[in-house]
Formats: C-alpha cells, sequence, structure tokens
C-alpha cells in the first residue's frame, strides 16, 4: 500500500483520484518522450564504465594517461547507450544515481532515465513485470537486452509542487497495479484517509481469505 498510494496536501478532497500503472516519487533525470509501448530495463549499479575490474589496482602516471583513461570511459558509455537503443530500450530505471556522462548519452540517444529509487519500488516494479535488473558489464556488453519489461506509457506528472513519474508497465501476472492519490487540506488528514483506506484494504483481505476456506 505504501507504493501504491500518494498524498498531496494542499488540496480540496474532491481531487483524489485512481490511476493506473504506478507513480515513482522522482523526477526523470532526462526525459525522452515517446509514444507506444517502449521497453524498460532495471539497473541497480553506476553505469559509467569502470576502468578495472573489481579488486584489480589501476594506476594512472601521467596527466595524458589520465585523459585518455576518460575518454575510453566515454566511449565506452556511449556504446552502452547506443546498445540500448539499438535494442529499443526508451527507459531507464536506477537504484543508484547515475553519473552526468551518462546522463549526457542518455538524453543524446533517446534514453528517459529515472535514477534513486526505493528498494522498495524497485520490487514493485520487478513483482508486476518479472524481469531483474540489467547487468551491462562483463566479457561481451554487446549482448542482446534480454532483462526488458514493456510500459505502455511513461510520462511527467505533476501531484502538487512535487514532480514524479508516472508508468503504465504490462503486468505478467494477475495484479494490475493502479495508484491512489489522497488529496486534503494538510497532511494530517490525508495520513488519516490513508490509514483508514490500508484498514479498509486489509479487512477485505481477511473476508476475501476466509470466503476462499
Amino acid at each position: 500500500f505504501a507504493e501504491l498510494h500518494a498524498a498531496v496536501a494542499g488540496l480540496p478532497l474532491s481531487s483524489s483520484r485512481v490511476l493506473p500503472g504506478v507513480v515513482l516519487r522522482r523526477d526523470f533525470a532526462a526525459y525522452c518522450p515517446a509514444e507506444g509501448h517502449l521497453r524498460a530495463v532495471l539497473v541497480t549499479e553506476p553505469l559509467r564504465t569502470p576502468l578495472p575490474a573489481r579488486g584489480v589496482e589501476f594506476v594512472v602516471e601521467s596527466e595524458d594517461q589520465y585523459q585518455a583513461s576518460l575518454c575510453w570511459i566515454s566511449r565506452r558509455t556511449e556504446a552502452l547507450m547506443k546498445h540500448l537503443q539499438s535494442n529499443n530500450v526508451k527507459l531507464l530505471l536506477s537504484s543508484v544515481k547515475q553519473e552526468e556522462v551518462v546522463i549526457y548519452y542518455a538524453k543524446l540517444h533517446g534514453v528517459s532515465v529515472v535514477e534513486c529509487l526505493s528498494a522498495e519500488e524497485i520490487a514493485l516494479v520487478r513483482e508486476i513485470t518479472g524481469v531483474s535488473p540489467y547487468t551491462p558489464f562483463g566479457d561481451n556488453i554487446h549482448r542482446e537486452i534480454t532483462e526488458t519489461a514493456v510500459a505502455t506509457f511513461c510520462q511527467p506528472l505533476l501531484l502538487g509542487s512535487r514532480k514524479c513519474v508516472h508508468v503504465g508497465f504490462t503486468s505478467v501476472c494477475s495484479f494490475q497495479p493502479h495508484c491512489l492519490i489522497l488529496c486534503g487540506p494538510v497532511d494530517g488528514v490525508n495520513e488519516q484517509h490513508a490509514a483508514a483506506l490500508q484498514g479498509a484494504f486489509t479487512m477485505l483481505q481477511q473476508l476475501f481469505k476466509r470466503v476462499d476456506l
């Protein structure tokens, strides 16, 4: 329930509504509008290509080597974004903050980015879509990307003064997510309404369990 409702203070109760899909409490780090269904990937690590592998020491002995290293990182990051684009990936959902070079090449190749998602939000998207996080680095970063979810729409959403991301995912199970937008004059009223609704849903769950038995 915590991930499937959002409270907005300063608006009348009549402004409350139910929206299909999921509302992520983050703004776009990069937004590239796309029509129709689009492919999305989850990532849980920075996409800026690391120079050394884990446990390997990398020594830079001159300014020229340092600049060459930065150029190599930039080219590899651009190649990764081109690879996402060639696999028709239009949305990148990240649990970590990505570096500016990643955001730059994402915008350049038409990939929207939402970063710093919570563990709960990532878990919800995984439950809905059935996909695992994409790991780009390894022996072959150009392999086909199979860890993709399908989104029917992805757009900005303004809740009061807060910018959010509204995404509709194609669910792989019977669970069809909807998000409850609770509006009220002050936070305290919204908290009371949220607690009452959560209690009502819990009661309905228990009732239907008894009917099933």
